[in-house]
């Protein structure tokens, strides 16, 4: 009868034996390249052939045009980079595609399927081979498992305890001898660590560790490990840390401590167990424990481990690829980036320019980059700059004319003053004398009005850009002015009528416009007055009253003699005036031309025109037509 001796392990050795993770290739993201990879080929200091310094002078002017193109685009890029606009569309595009970066490493499940799946394998695995092992746990009757320690208190001559206190030959029924061969063929091409352990939670058998007929079988020992992480792998490893979930720390368990795991908890009580831990490299350990049963009875666990840093070689590499995909997403992106603030930063650069230009250099005329052609709001932005800046110029033009119109019309009553003055201590005449006195009072009243009319118009554009538009009922308007021009009528002046609304109107509020008050009342007045002053005596002047559309339409008609169609336009403008001998001097000529301006600062038009009647031609007729207010 043969004796078997199966010596378990001291615990001071077994726990000596800490689990050195092997070192995946795939898990170092940032390992030094190969010294011969970029190492300087001997070839390339072979002497060249002699006409090689000849081919090498020719290529010397497009080398030059090559290197001035790159400065150019590199001149270009930092114009580009220099603005504060560019520089926020990067940083906002990089922003986003870092979000999208960071959302994925945090929320993508491809880790956690990974785990699950490996678990799965392992369950199938440890299944398989608890089964061989349970098979060949049987019972032989030739073969008695015994206690070395018991042995060496025989040799020593140490009492020996009582028969019945041994074990039964049917209590320690994985026979290591067996178990290993099963379990290094089972077990060594998948790299997975395999330990077993009999029903009382002690390790019997380690696939590091395997003994098999007193014949010691080389362990299977780690790789070394490799050199100290270099710092921007320490940072990779920091940053996947942060987006990883917390898990349990992995610590090599001695002989006796099985119990302390979980997994081999449950599986000693029957049912398989699973466990993901982190070693002290923070890499992913996943172990399994499944129960070895025999004839409906637990005979031990089995518990699987994988190695560390096999499953994080497989995310590290994904996320590595993820990576690479990224910077090159972000050197697109960037590129976008620099082109569309080139076509909206470079614009805005050169209206900006523009802008400056106008403002420094009033005098002479600047022209605005014109980007009307693009449908986007740079395009608007440059019409809007080119209609304001043509304004500009054209109020400065009008400011300058306007100034002449005035030094014109002041020069003439003032040489008829002075020319007055130096007569009148000449003449001795009574009548003469009288005569240049009333004219001595006529140009002092004409420059009164006159200096009232330019103050008025000068005043004209501020009073109404600062003034609050409101609804006007011109119905109401237009019969309060007829009521006072009839008031003030003088003996021999003309009536004034108002001719009736047209009847499919419903009332007052079809005639509401957005206004100014005071200054349509003004323009309506100097229409009533103009026409007036060119009626015949007792004659009359008419004023109607319709809605066409979205327009409300005043007119004016007289009974005078018109107007002649050359100065259709002409009495619009300033100091202008065509009247008889009579009425010379009793205008300034500027009463039209404010009326033009008030009308079209409120987005109407003002026009006149000779009436046409079955007999000749006769009066004058001026029409209003003001936006009617949209209704509420």
């Amino acid at each position: 009868m043969s004796v078997i001796a199966s010596r378990r392990p001291e615990p001071d050795q077994a726990s000596a034996e800490r689990e050195e993770p092997a070192a995946d290739d795939r898990s170092e993201l940032f390992a030094d390249p190969a010294p011969d990879r970029f190492a300087p080929d001997d070839r390339d200091d072979e002497p060249e052939e002699r006409g090689a310094s000849h081919g090498r002078v020719q290529a010397d002017e497009p080398v030059a045009e090559g290197r001035s193109w790159l400065r150019q685009v590199g001149s270009a890029l930092a114009r580009q980079a220099s603005s504060s606009l560019t520089r926020r569309i990067v940083v906002l595009n990089l922003a986003g595609l870092a979000a999208l970066l960071l959302s994925v490493m945090t929320l993508n499940t491809f880790r956690q399927g990974l785990i699950d799946t490996r678990v799965q394998s392992l369950l199938v695995q440890g299944e398989i081979i608890a089964g061989a092992i349970a098979s060949s746990a049987t019972v032989d009757s030739g073969t008695v498992v015994t206690d070395p320690d018991r042995l060496l208190q025989q040799q020593a001559g140490d009492p020996v305890a009582p028969a019945e206190e041994l074990p039964s030959p049917l209590e320690f029924s994985i026979n290591p001898e067996r178990v290993a061969p099963l379990l290094r063929h089972l077990v060594g091409p998948t790299g997975t660590r395999a330990r077993i352990y009999d029903r009382d939670g002690i390790l019997t058998l380690d696939s590091r560790n395997l003994y098999s007929r007193g014949d010691f079988s080389r362990p299977e020992r780690p790789p070394a490990t490799s050199a100290d992480p270099t710092t921007i792998e320490r940072i990779w490893r920091r940053l996947v840390r942060t987006f990883r979930r917390e898990r349990q720390r992995y610590d090599d368990i001695g002989p006796s401590d099985a119990k302390t795991l979980p997994e081999v908890q449950r599986a000693l009580s029957g049912s398989p167990g699973e466990s993901v831990r982190l070693n002290n490299r923070g890499e992913t350990i996943v172990s399994v424990a499944v129960p070895i049963k025999r004839q409906r009875g637990v005979r031990g666990a089995l518990l699987l481990s994988t190695q560390g840093g096999d499953i994080d070689s497989i995310i590290a590499s994904e996320r590595f690829a993820l990576l690479q995909m990224f910077l090159v997403a972000a050197v697109i992106l960037i590129g976008l980036s620099l082109f569309l603030a080139g076509t909206i930063a470079g614009p805005v650069r050169r209206l900006a320019e523009a802008a400056e230009r106008v403002r420094h250099g009033i005098k002479a005329r600047q022209e605005i980059p014109d980007f009307t052609r693009r449908p986007d709001e740079i395009g608007h932005l440059s019409g809007a700059l080119r209609d304001m800046t043509e304004a500009l110029y054209s109020r400065i033009d009008s400011i300058e004319s306007f100034a002449a119109d005035v030094a014109h019309e002041l020069k003439n009553p003032l040489t008829s003053l002075r020319s007055a003055v130096e007569t009148l201590p000449l003449v001795r005449d009574d009548n003469a004398r009288a005569r240049l006195l009333s004219i001595i009072q006529h140009d002092v009243r004409r420059l009164d009005r006159l200096i009232s009319d330019i103050s008025d118009a000068s005043r004209l554009d501020a009073e109404l850009a600062r003034a609050d538009y409101g609804p006007i009922d011109m119905h109401l308007l237009v019969q309060t002015l007829v009521s006072i021009a009839n008031e003030r009528r003088r003996p021999h002046d003309a009536t004034i009528e108002l001719a009736p609304l047209p009847r499919h109107t419903s009332g007052p509020q079809d005639y509401t416009v957005e206004g100014h008050d005071s200054r349509l009342g003004q323009v309506l007045s100097n229409l009533i007055d103009n026409a007036r002053s060119f009626s015949p005596p007792d004659g009359t002047v008419r004023v109607g009253l319709r809605r066409d559309k979205e327009e409300i339409e005043v007119t004016v008609e007289d009974d005078g003699p018109g107007i002649p169609p050359h100065a259709l336009e002409r009495i619009f403008e300033r100091f202008y005036t065509d009247r008889p001998d009579h009425g010379f001097g009793q205008n300034s000529g500027l009463g039209l031309s404010i009326s033009r301006q008030i009308v079209e600062a409120h987005r109407g038009t003002i026009r006149a025109a000779n009436r046409r009647t079955e007999g000749p031609r006769r009066g004058a007729r001026f029409t209003v037509r003001l936006p009617a207010a949209r209704a509420s």
